[in-house]
């Protein structure tokens, strides 16, 4: 059912009716002791939330992409590819591992989010009712964006390279590719009964060198916990490796257990981490999973990849596993496999609805900021509020569901004076000028537009590069300045 969401599911969540929805992945569903529902997520970000600086590292990754997008007919070339790759950018997001608990009764409904096919076109995202891509990373804490480890590769860089078919009869030596390591049997001069009294042995020995090592008395502090360390498989190997080095002569291999400096003491992964270490890695299993490179990075940058992966299949063998395993699946059956929640429907109360006098659908005023339509059964007020603008309903769902317009808004903000006299000049052939020609009816910050020379001179001689009614309904797209100047020449 559509209102019936699950474990897995991609959804919209609204924690401010006037923000746009976050975009989450149900991780668990749980009821609370008061009859709560709560629902545990993975968050999602958008390009809104992180900074400027990442931002312009997700444009250098997406401007690839870009290059391989369909083209569209040419009378709407211009129009057509600044609203598709305005709009793109709404549908990309930023994976996270960022976990958040929030009530499911702020569900809104359900979305789609996959990784970036590269051998898909980017306009398939935007053909999709609410579908969205991501192909990096953001870590919220150390403010990094990576790319995605399940990326898909493609290219002859990423592809195995194959040997070559041997041919003819295999004339290689398998005695020099291959080391025995072991080979009891008879012509040795020893028997399974033997091989398993030198076992006992080397046990032996090594809870007796147990005994005597400092640090493992203090991990093992009985004789049963050394006993069992000295039985686990790192003793065993030992004892056949030595075995076979001195040619099965049990009498050799039981001296070479005791060498002048002691018994010999052979530890796994298992003895050589601590209490608390081991609290880490289960602590770091549960939120990373077997993705061994961030238990590493953020858990335990101490110990080794390889270590840390032989601690993992060895710590499979123990009753802490499975006891873990067990109560997992305790939880699992006491969580909710889905949850109902019922549509929103539109709300006239809603606090970003604009209220006044309606004339049918439409209400006096400035039209949409996105689509510029001046007919809505409702009007939402949008953006700054000194501004006064407002959005549509249709609009105003796009922009809770994208986060942005559908089109490019005209509003451009220019934290310095200077920077928007740069914009006037460059992209409209506008020149500010300080003051005001009444400096008696203005204040002293006041200053007036003047269209340049080369401005007028242009609405006479370049009609068709200028475009004057283009340029009135899209004032927010530059006026190509140095085509205008070639031609005024």
């Amino acid at each position: 059912m559509e209102n019936m969401y699950k474990v897995g599911d991609y959804v919209y969540f609204e924690t401010s009716s006037t923000s746009p929805f976050q975009i989450r992945r149900i991780e668990e569903l749980n009821k609370t002791p008061n009859g709560h529902v709560e629902a545990k997520v993975m968050c999602f970000y958008r390009r809104r939330d992180i900074s400027s600086s990442l931002i312009m590292l997700a444009d250098k990754h997406q401007s690839l992409l870009e290059e391989n997008g369909e083209t569209v007919p040419e009378e709407k070339e211009e129009e057509q590819s600044e609203k598709g790759s305005h709009q793109l950018k709404h549908r990309e997001l930023f994976l996270s591992r960022q976990v958040e608990t929030l009530p499911a009764t702020h569900i809104r409904g359900k979305c789609v989010v996959t990784l970036l096919n590269e051998t898909e076109a980017l306009t398939s995202y935007l053909n999709k009712e609410d579908m969205f891509f991501y192909s990096l990373v953001y870590d919220p804490q150390q403010k990094t964006l990576l790319a995605d480890k399940g990326e898909i590769r493609v290219g002859s860089k990423y592809q195995a390279e194959i040997t070559s078919l041997l041919e003819g009869e295999d004339t290689r030596k398998l005695s020099e590719l291959e080391d025995l390591i072991w080979q009891p049997c008879p012509e040795n001069g020893i028997t399974d009964k033997e091989i398993d009294q030198f076992q006992i042995v080397a046990k032996s020995v090594g809870t007796f060198a147990r005994a005597l090592d400092c640090t493992s008395t203090v991990r093992q502090p009985s004789l049963h916990m050394s006993a069992a360390a000295a039985s686990r498989d790192i003793s065993l190997f030992n004892a056949m490796h030595t075995l076979h080095e001195y040619k099965y002569n049990i009498a050799n291999a039981v001296t070479s257990l005791v060498p002048d400096g002691g018994p010999v003491l052979c530890k796994d992964e298992m003895e050589e981490w601590s209490a608390s270490e081991a609290n880490l890695f289960e602590e770091a299993l549960d939120k990373y999973g077997k993705d061994f490179n961030d238990i590493r990075q953020d858990f335990l940058p101490w110990k080794s990849l390889k270590s840390i992966i032989e601690y993992y299949y060895m710590w499979k063998t123990t009753d802490r596993y499975v006891q873990q395993k067990r109560i997992k699946a305790a939880e699992a059956e006491r969580k909710l496999k889905q949850v109902y929640i019922p549509n929103q429907k539109p709300n006239p109360a809603h606090p970003a609805v604009l209220s006044g006098k309606m004339n049918g659908d439409q209400m006096s005023g400035r039209a949409c900021e996105s689509c510029y339509s001046s007919h809505s059964n409702l009007w939402y007020a949008w953006g700054p509020s000194h501004l006064q603008c407002r959005l549509c309903s249709s609009c105003w769902t796009y922009w809770k569901k994208y986060g942005g317009l559908k089109m490019p808004t005209r509003l451009v903000e220019f934290k310095l004076k200077t920077h928007l006299a740069r914009h006037l000049a460059t992209a409209h052939g506008l020149a500010i000028r300080p003051g005001s020609p009444k400096p008696v009816m203005k204040t002293r910050t006041a200053f007036c537009l003047v269209t340049t020379a080369l401005t007028r001179l242009s609405r006479r001689l370049c009609k068709d590069l200028l475009r004057p009614k283009h340029a009135a309904r899209l004032p927010f797209i530059p006026i190509n300045i140095a085509a205008i100047k070639q031609e005024c020449k």
